[in-house]
């Protein structure tokens, strides 16, 4: 057993949220009870996640996208909001959230981890993302169904560069617009969690391949490696609750 506020500390530190411009509210959203068991983590905040974590006999939920964010003042307990926290409420559970903090970390990140996947060497940070390589270029074809296979998702491709993978850009979530980056640190390849419709003539034009791997299937890497960190640290129990999602 452990201590909220402990857990929170620790979190906190460890992913460096005062460094991060952000419109997500990092840290602790929701106040429960104070002693912690078990946590449950998950990717975004949805009541199904919410009843799944009370089944789990969860004392805390983690995500990467929150409740509370910046840009959403005033904000309003109605309707799917007010089912959502009455859920946290009525059970006593906490809820924290920790947005680009858990993207851009350099070990537990969701960016770190899908390089560590990947078998990209890191090179070096790009924003919240990294630049990676491979240690010699993989065919086209190969390199999409390894993504497919180590992120468990079914990609959406544009090939519009080279044949083959070597230099990667790796920044999830909805990236496709920085694909600037990706030119900037001569990326062959962009890997990112979603597609918005003008960007594809923009990649065709700027001879870029961009691999759509989904939002949600790009950014659950972090919470469960987050979870190892906790259960390591304070011998508390965390599971990962999946909720597919394919967009």
């Amino acid at each position: 057993m452990a201590q909220r506020d402990d857990i929170i500390q620790y979190a906190d530190e460890l992913l460096n949220i005062n460094e991060f411009d952000d419109l997500s509210i990092n840290g602790l959203q929701v106040e429960g009870r104070e002693k912690i068991q078990k946590i449950a983590l998950g990717v975004s905040v949805s009541e199904r996640l919410f009843q799944a974590a009370v089944q789990e006999n969860a004392d805390m939920i983690i995500v990467h996208h929150g409740a509370f964010w910046k840009n959403s003042s005033p904000y309003t307990l109605t309707g799917i909001n007010y089912k959502r926290m009455a859920v946290l409420i009525k059970n006593n559970i906490n809820l924290a959230a920790y947005h680009l903090p858990l993207d851009a970390h350099p070990e537990i990140g969701n960016n770190a981890q899908i390089l560590k996947r990947l078998r990209l060497e890191p090179i070096h940070p790009v924003d919240v993302g990294f630049l990676g390589r491979l240690k010699s270029p993989m065919e086209w074809a190969k390199f999409v169904n390894m993504v497919d296979q180590e992120l468990q998702t079914t990609s959406m491709t544009f090939q519009f560069g080279t044949q083959h993978v070597s230099r990667v850009l790796v920044l999830s979530g909805g990236s496709s617009r920085y694909y600037q980056l990706a030119l900037e640190n001569n990326a062959d390849t962009f890997i990112g969690g979603e597609m918005k419709e003008n960007i594809v003539r923009e990649l065709e034009e700027v001879g870029l391949n961009f691999i759509h791997a989904g939002h949600y299937n790009t950014e659950k890497f972090g919470v469960q490696a987050l979870g190892e960190k906790l259960e390591q640290q304070f011998k508390i129990n965390c599971r990962f609750i999946d909720i597919p999602n394919p967009i």
